[in-house]
């Protein structure tokens, strides 16, 4: 199994340079692996035993349909009700140790490379009954119904049971681990695991109407966003805004991986929350 990279935590020396790889943009933020210390974690009501490292938040003028989570659970670490949104729907990817995810009166272990996707209303909790710390992404998303289609039922499953797609006339270089089927307009969010073999790349630059959070698991790769070039590793942590233009060469020598959430199959909203001038 591949590995997934965990957060450094600590916190750098007194003797520690200052220059980093840390920016944010109009169009895209980058927030390297060693800017997660332990200084910037936060406790969240209704759990115990866990700090979390938020990534990513609604931000009005930026990127607005998603948070991102990077949580660590001490051992007996969890929540009885971790979604404080009736509305939310999540997916928890687990990089490190093992939690035991509760849906109703079942319980789940799920261990690295473990997913599940949690639809709005669902009653789940989320215990780390190891004897290590624990860790996983939590992504959450208020979830938007569609007239006629039922909201998605709960699921858990491992990325080694998912083949990866190749992208057309790539040869496998660049492939997806797609977790639901593009084609199920129940789901308005996907999160899915994209691998390039060193020296495959993205050859245009994607401009499109999907927001991105860009968790790099493994390996490097230099990275345009926008008008820049940035170098990125794993661990980082990228968040692009709709319609930032985006392409990536992966650099080896193993392969560049990295979990990806983009808001998808609805309507761009005209009036309500989430759309312009609200």
């Amino acid at each position: 199994m591949s590995p997934y990279a965990p957060p450094p935590g600590g916190l750098p020396p007194q003797t520690a340079l200052h220059t980093g790889r840390a920016v944010f943009t109009e169009a895209y933020a980058v927030i390297p692996r060693a800017c997660m210390s332990d200084i910037v974690t936060s406790a969240l009501p209704g759990w115990e035993g866990a700090r979390a490292w938020v990534l990513a938040r609604p931000l009005s003028g930026f990127a607005e349909t998603f948070a991102h989570l990077l949580m660590e659970l001490a051992p007996h670490g969890g929540s009885r009700r971790p979604e404080p949104d009736p509305a939310a729907e999540a997916v928890i990817f687990v990089t490190d140790g093992a939690v035991w995810l509760g849906l109703g009166a079942e319980e789940e272990e799920l261990g690295p490379g473990g997913y599940a996707y949690l639809p709005p209303g669902a009653d789940w909790h989320i215990r780390n009954g190891g004897a290590a710390p624990a860790r996983l992404h939590w992504i959450r998303k208020r979830y938007e119904p569609a007239p006629g289609i039922a909201a998605p039922a709960a699921f858990v499953t491992h990325e080694a049971e998912i083949a990866p797609v190749p992208m057309p006339g790539t040869e496998g270089r660049w492939a997806t681990t797609r977790f639901v089927d593009p084609a199920d307009l129940a789901h308005d969010m996907h999160v899915n695991i994209v691998t390039f073999r060193p020296g495959g790349l993205i050859p245009f630059e994607e401009t499109h109407v999907m927001e991105h959070g860009l968790f790099v698991l493994q390996g490097k790769a230099v990275y345009r966003l926008n008008r820049d070039w940035v170098e990125v590793e794993a661990g980082d942590f990228l968040w692009l805004r709709a319609f930032c233009p985006q392409a990536c060469y992966s650099g080896g020598p193993e392969p560049f991986r990295y979990l990806l959430y983009k808001d998808v199959n609805r309507h761009p909203l005209l009036s309500g929350v989430g759309a312009f001038g609200r």
